[in-house]
Order: C-alpha cells, then structure tokens, then sequence
C-alpha cells in the first residue's frame, strides 16, 4: 500500500502523519512501515526522533488497523481513537531520519469500545520499541 492510500485508513495528517505503509493486516495483527523524514515533527536538528514519536508511530499503526476494517465495513471515513493508557513502553533506542520504522500491532481484548493492543517497532531486525496500550475508538 502507498503514501497516499494509508490516508484513506488514518484520520492523522502531516506533519504529524506517522505511517506510510501497510504491509500487513489480518484480524489479529497489522504491520506498518513509516519511513522517517527530516521533516518530521518528531525529529530534532541532529536528526533523531524522540520516544514520543515511536509511541505515536505505534498509536497510528493501531489506527490504521481500526481504519482498514472500519471501510471494509462500510465506513466513510476512518474511526478517530484515543491513547487512554500506556503501559510498559521500552525504547531501546531513537531512531534516525531515513530509518524504516516497521511496526507489529497485534489486537487483544476490547471491552466497552477499549481495545488492549501491543507494539513491537523495529528498524531491520533491532527491536527498538514496544509497548501495550488500552486505545479508545469512537
């Protein structure tokens, strides 16, 4: 899937557009690709992108994952979601501006509109980043 079809999927815009690629998807798990740009909203003058930018990378893989089987429903335009919690986040280490970040969303439980998932981000094979999050989709 291309830059310009992941729109269709995430409510999110640039500058704060944090995935580029779908990879992957199924009913348990999507995989995501961004590519990073100097750009970036998250990118500093040396060229490295904060943690927040991970956890938002991570936070928009699972939108996307909402987004793709909402419009495979019917949906117009894809769900808004929310972060309500961020539980064990571990970044091994920022990433750089030119690095593919590839992020693995794998869904668990959803209760009452909450939805537990889990991220693993890598570049190559380096794990880089996960963490478990409760995200909220109305």
């Amino acid at each position: 899937m291309e830059f310009e079809d992941i729109k269709n999927y995430i409510p999110q815009r640039e500058p704060i557009l944090m995935v580029d690629r779908l990879h992957d998807i199924d009913e348990a798990k999507v995989v995501t690709g961004f590519v990073i740009r100097e750009d970036n909203f998250f990118v500093d003058k040396d060229g490295m992108m904060a943690e927040a930018g991970l956890l938002e990378n991570i936070a928009q893989s699972a939108s996307a994952y909402a987004g793709y089987f909402a419009k495979a429903k019917g949906a117009e335009n894809p769900p808004v979601g929310y972060i309500g919690e961020i539980k064990k986040f571990h970044c091994y280490r920022c990433p750089y501006v030119g690095e593919e970040l590839q992020t693995t969303i794998v869904k668990g439980t959803e209760l009452g509109g909450v939805t537990i998932v889990t991220g693993e981000t890598y570049v190559g094979d380096e794990k880089i980043a996960d963490t478990q999050m409760k995200i909220f989709i109305s």
